[in-house]
């Protein structure tokens, strides 16, 4: 992070696609000028990070050349319950920068408890809700560094060079504040980002990023309970997903909703509830030279009570393992590697305004009150249901409150899904746009390509914002 760059490609790389957006900052307006997607090699990526840095960084360079992306710098999100921590700690009585140094460093060393103890890590003071309170609160990052090096290794062989390394709660917020300013001063909002192997729930308020989960995905184990109901093959299962599959209209969770306090509900929470589970382990190597590369949103009020851990990109809680991982990207169109969304070429107006319809006026989602698929697979969205209830509850408790959940990634799409969740938890919902408010001129894709895509788009256009925030 030597200098101030004018642009740079935000790439998020997950266990299913690959995602990249160029981001041209100009003043306070910002332009995605190039934008793809592409499935991730199969046996490269998994929950716990990447660990083929040869095939990402052949697919990512292919990807970068058919999308028309010219920046040389990038900034990309690592993930992987073996490759990252997130930390968000309170800090006492720092009366000076060693003491504030040596403190959050020996948080470090109680968190970080990675199998390679040459720890990389980095943290980055944030500014106090309260002018007058003296505690400081800090956002600390801490990767192994093997980790490191195969991110670093993934963007080297695209033929680019690492600008920064962020994480995905960060890029989010920096999303959210650039294309929905009106909710960045709401006393609470929950973004949900919906993943093929993860869900990541993060909650904001003010401004600020108050609570990150990332728990179980949704998206593998639809597939996997369709194909097993309709007796179809993953393919088919995929498509029927995307095409078919209906949450009825008049469906919504039971898991008592009514009572957030009650004893069924997911507000009790046990005294030994630790799905963090963190012990000491030897301080890793820390680098105060640089900045830090995680982003500008706060850090929380509250203790760590709930001793969440939030890795980004890894749930704490273990995936369901009843399936299969699969090959192909179940809200995308099926493409050979590299080609991404280059396939279709059109002149846009750099600064145009875009609209976004999940669906498309032609596929709307049909009345559906007896999908076999649905029926099989009820138990999966009640459960989502319940870990978005856990998080806002905790929240809740903390003296804060949930005005509005957001839905992003490939499960955003899910027909029925956002009405679901808005019934059952008695909470606004709505499908996130990550294109409001930035103008468009990525000229190697149509407005119509974009919209197969752009759901899935938030964390990558949110490290290209890196730019604008940090």
């Amino acid at each position: 992070m030597a200098k101030k760059l004018s642009s740079v490609l935000g790439i998020d790389i997950g266990s299913h696609s690959i995602k990249i957006c160029e981001v041209k900052a100009s003043a306070n307006n910002a332009t995605v000028s190039a934008v793809g997607v592409v499935n991730t090699p199969e046996g490269s990526v998994d929950e716990t990070g990447v660990y083929n840095s040869e095939a990402v960084g052949t697919v990512l360079k292919q990807l970068l050349a058919s999308s028309g992306a010219s920046s040389s710098s990038a900034v990309v999100s690592i993930a992987g319950q073996q490759s990252v921590l997130v930390r968000i700690f309170d800090i006492d009585d720092a009366d000076n920068a060693d003491n504030l140094k040596s403190q959050v460093d020996w948080e470090i060393s109680r968190n970080a408890n990675f199998a390679d103890s040459n720890i990389m890590s980095d943290f980055k003071p944030l500014k106090s809700v309260d002018p007058d309170s003296k505690r400081v609160q800090v956002v600390a990052a801490m990767a192994p560094h093997s980790a490191i090096d195969v991110i670093v290794d993934c963007i080297k062989r695209s033929g680019r060079k690492p600008y920064a390394i962020d994480v995905q709660p960060l890029g989010l917020g920096r999303s959210i504040a650039m294309s929905l300013p009106e909710y960045v001063g709401a006393s609470g909002i929950c973004v949900v980002d919906l993943g093929h192997t993860i869900t990541s729930i993060n909650i904001y308020a003010n401004g600020n990023l108050v609570l990150p989960r990332p728990v179980g995905g949704l998206g593998r184990t639809l597939t996997g309970i369709i194909a097993n109901t309709m007796q179809i093959g993953e393919a088919e299962a995929e498509d029927y997903k995307s095409s078919t599959f209906t949450i009825p209209s008049h469906a919504q969770a039971n898991s008592g909703m009514l009572d957030p306090f009650s004893m069924n509900s997911t507000q009790a929470f046990s005294s030994d509830f630790n799905p963090g589970g963190y012990e000491p382990a030897t301080p890793g190597a820390y680098n105060p030279g640089s900045d830090a590369t995680v982003g500008m949103m706060a850090a929380p009020s509250q203790s760590d009570d709930l001793a969440i851990d939030p890795i980004t990109g890894m749930p704490i809680e273990a995936a369901v393992d009843a399936v299969t991982s699969y090959t192909n990207d179940p809200f995308a169109v099926v493409e050979e590697a590299g080609e991404g969304l280059a396939d279709v070429v059109n002149d846009v107006d750099p600064m145009m305004t875009t609209s976004f319809d999940p669906f498309g006026a032609s596929s709307a989602p049909a009345s559906v009150s007896d999908d076999p698929a649905y029926a099989a697979s009820a138990e999966v969205f009640e459960d989502l249901v319940s870990e978005v209830q856990r998080s806002v509850d905790y929240y809740t408790g903390q003296g804060g409150s949930v005005s509005r959940i957001i839905l992003c990634g490939g499960g955003s799409r899910l027909r029925g899904l956002e009405g679901y969740i808005q019934r059952s938890l008695n909470i606004s919902t709505e499908i996130y746009d990550p294109l409001k408010n930035l103008g468009f001129a990525a000229k190697k894709v149509t407005m119509e390509g974009m919209n197969e895509y752009r759901h899935q788009l938030a964390v990558a256009i949110g490290n290209g914002l890196h730019i604008m925030f940090d």
